[in-house]
């Protein structure tokens, strides 16, 4: 049953990602999100950084009630979160946006469609007129472009 819940957490957490980005990230706190679109940070850490401590907190609250508590059900939950979160760190700052220079040459369909997905994301200047919120589930137009190619 635990790892049914920390699946089911995981990919529940796709959509609370889609949610967040869209409504508060591109709403009232896009004073932190603004720089990660137009580069407007000095050095190598952005405002947008913070969100990293926002969405971490509740995870490790969850942890800790969880292992207060034997265990139970918030522990894995909170371990759901965690797992996407550290899945959004290696494949946004890592793979994506290059913050350590590794998998610069993939061929495969699907990370190469995550990229090309999050790059029209980032087209988009504004907090207004965006696309591709998501995170890992990518929109099939994106993954055409790959597994068309010979």
């Amino acid at each position: 049953m635990n790892v049914l819940i920390v699946l089911g957490v995981f990919i529940s957490m796709e959509g609370a990602t889609w949610l967040i980005h869209r409504y508060i990230m591109h709403g009232f706190l896009w004073i932190l999100h603004r720089d990660h679109h137009d580069h407007s940070h000095d050095g190598k850490l952005e405002r947008n950084d913070w969100f990293f401590f926002i969405f971490a907190s509740p995870a490790i609250a969850l942890l800790y009630i969880g292992v207060k508590q034997d265990f139970n059900y918030w522990f894995y939950i909170g371990l759901g979160i965690s797992l996407y979160g550290m899945a959004y760190f290696f494949v946004h700052d890592i793979f994506i946006h290059q913050r350590a220079k590794v998998f610069t040459k993939t061929k495969n369909p699907y990370f190469l469609a995550i990229r090309r997905a999050h790059k029209q994301h980032h087209k988009h200047l504004g907090k207004e007129d965006g696309e591709c919120f998501g995170f890992l589930w990518v929109p099939v137009k994106y993954f055409k472009m790959y597994f068309n190619k010979k």
